[in-house]
Order: C-alpha cells, then structure tokens, then sequence
C-alpha cells in the first residue's frame, strides 16, 4: 500500500495566490506544517536540496510547486490526442525507466497549476475552432495527476468539463489507486481513464512508490463500475524466463475484476521495452545497481521519429511479443480494442 503523496516542501509563485485554489493549497499547507516558499517562476525553481543527483532527484519527487499557467497555446499530443491539457507536471513516483526522468531534467519536481478556470477556456476555444470535428485532450502526457488531486480537485473539474461538451473528449493515464475522489465525477463516458500496468515482479522491482498491480487492477475494477470509457497501457513489457505466464496473470487479474459492461469499450496500448543511449546514463546515474536489460549488443538499435535512435528487441523476440500479447488480450477480452502494439 502506498500512502498519499505529501509534500516535503511546497514552492508558490505569488501570482498563484490571486486564485482560490492557490489560496485554499496556502492555508492548507500552512494547517499540515509543510514548509512553504516563494518563486519568481514555476520554471526556474530554487532551493531544492540534494548533493549529488540522486538526492536532488529525490527532494525534487517530494517539492510541489504552485503555480499559473501563462501560455494559452497547448502542445500538440499526436498520435494520441490532438492537444496536452496542462494540469500537472512530473509525479511522486520513481520508476527506474520513466521518461520523465529523461525529458523534465535532473530535478523533476512535480507542478499543478490553479488557474484551471483559464486552462479549460482555451480547451474550449481549441474545440470550437475544430467543431464538427471530436477534439481529444491528453491530461498526462507530462505528469501523473492523481497523486495530488486530492489536494486540488483538477481532474474533478476538467472530467466534469469534458462531461458537458458535446465535441471534447479527455484522456489520461496513472499509476496510482487513489481513484475514489474522481468515481462521482459526472463524465457522460467523454473522459477515457487509463491504467498504466505491468506485471506484478516488473512493478515490484523496478516501479518504486507506486500502487502494486494487484491495487490498481482494483482500482481498475472501481473505475469500470463507475462507468468510464476504460484503457490499459501495458509498457514497458519486458522479454525474460517465464515472461509469458506473468503477463498472462496481469490480464487474469484484469479479468477477474472487470464487469461486462466495461468490455465493449476496452483499449490496450502494447509497449515493449526500449531505451535511448541519454536514457540509459541517466538510468544508471539514479539507479546504479539497476537489473534492467540496458545491453546494447543484445537489442536491435532503430531511429526514431523524434531524430534519434533507441535499443528495441530483435525482430524475433518482437514478433513473438506481440503475437502473444495480442493473442492473450483477444481470448480474455475479445471485444477490447489493441491500439497499437510497438
């Protein structure tokens, strides 16, 4: 059981105090003794201690910074959705491949931002400017948003949101369980709540202070009985001895907790394990004693579309992998849609 994030510190932009949300996580900071600062910038952060990169990384898990988000254009999400929504950035989590770890720098501290009622007005204008056309908003593209909507209700608000538009669509994905907050949240199925998942030994010995899957598949079932349009991202999977029988558990837990309504309108996102050379030192900079498979001679190496190039499995073990994911997801879930498999 992981228990609820709690800043060690929170770091407030003065602007951010001008908004009720900003107000209401002040004074409840001030109520639970979290030490709180001031910063001229979300961007330029000060003050985090750490003396060496591993524990900067660590204090920077546990520092909340408050702030406002100025830009009123959205970046683009493709293939996925046609915007990021900003709500949050980085999560508390430690997982020894996350991406974050690469993309948000030596000190990913995590971020939300409470003028939500200005973030959601260009949500709408993006949507009007594409009607008739659905618009598809990603809310996790940068960040994992449960761990701190209990402190401020973001997601609440953005599914409602979404749940009065007729041509707006919300997505988002997490690793964590603390779904209950977001089960009355009135979603009208325009918000797709996903689940990232993996099996129970990879979540055990490389996802560091997240829910176990046994957790989130409950999580998962709470989620589906409450009606939400429901996806799994199964990443990364990994190719060892018994790998099949692992993830085979993973979809027989899914199985056991999720009820038939919820299966006519299932996704997966199959994603095996790859990483970049940038990826790899950082790995071993945070973790040294790592056991994940980061051998280069032993991976095919491909370039990306983003310009660069990463270690993926050799032609066979990716072939086999995807034949048995797809397989195994078609005879526990044969209605369930597999997105993609890379």
């Amino acid at each position: 059981m992981i228990n609820q994030f709690v800043p060690k510190r929170a770091i407030f932009e003065q602007q951010a105090l001008e908004y009720p949300l900003g107000q209401e996580l002040y004074e409840r900071f001030k109520e639970m003794n979290i030490p709180i600062q001031f910063t001229g910038s979300h961007n330029r952060v000060t003050g985090i201690p750490g003396k060496n990169h591993q524990e900067a990384f660590g204090e920077a898990k546990r520092t909340l910074v408050v702030g406002i988000r100025k830009s009123k254009d959205f970046s683009g999400c493709k293939p996925s959705a046609h915007y990021q929504l900003p709500l949050t950035t980085s999560c508390p989590s430690m997982c020894e491949y996350c991406y974050l770890a690469t993309t948000l720098g030596k000190k990913p501290y995590l971020r939300v931002y409470v003028n939500i009622d200005d973030i959601l007005k260009q949500a709408d204008r993006y949507i009007q400017e594409r009607a008739p056309e659905i618009t598809w908003f990603e809310g996790a593209a940068t960040s994992d948003p449960i761990p701190t909507e209990y402190l401020t209700g973001l997601l609440y608000k953005t599914i409602e949101f979404f749940g009065a538009q007729s041509l707006g669509r919300f997505r988002f994905v997490t690793k964590h369980d603390k779904v209950d907050s977001l089960l009355t949240a009135v979603h009208n199925g325009h918000t797709r709540f996903r689940f990232s998942v993996n099996a129970a030994n990879i979540i055990e010995k490389y996802e560091h202070a997240t829910p176990s899957m046994a957790e989130r598949v409950i999580a998962a079932g709470k989620v589906a009985r409450a009606g939400y349009p429901l996806g799994f991202i199964i990443a990364p999977i990994f190719y060892y001895d018994n790998w099949e029988q692992d993830y085979h558990s993973l979809l027989g837990a899914l199985d056991d907790q999720l009820p038939q309504a919820a299966r006519d309108d299932l996704t997966f996102e199959l994603i095996s394990h790859r990483f970049t050379k940038r990826a790899k030192s950082n790995i071993l900079d945070l973790f040294p004693a790592t056991t994940l498979p980061l051998e280069e001679g032993e991976r095919k190496y491909k370039y990306g579309q983003f310009g660069y190039g990463k270690y993926i499995y050799g032609d066979q073990e990716m072939n086999q992998m995807k034949n048995y994911m797809k397989t195994e997801v078609d005879k526990f879930f044969p209605r369930a849609k597999v997105e993609y498999f890379v």
